[in-house]
């Protein structure tokens, strides 16, 4: 059953969002940490470049 529930998962809606993770330095520190977004598809370009 858990096979058939991911795969159901798969299809549709979910599949026009991404993950973004992206590196940033931190200001108080100057270590680096990641950010970590969930972006639509449409609008990752734009979520990078900031």
């Amino acid at each position: 059953m858990a096979k058939k529930a991911v795969a159901s998962l798969q299809s549709g809606e979910g599949r026009s969002y991404a993950k973004v993770i992206k590196m940033v330095k931190s200001p108080k520190t100057g270590a680096y940490i990641f950010q970590e977004e969930i972006v639509h598809n449409d609008k990752v370009k734009e979520h990078l470049a900031k």
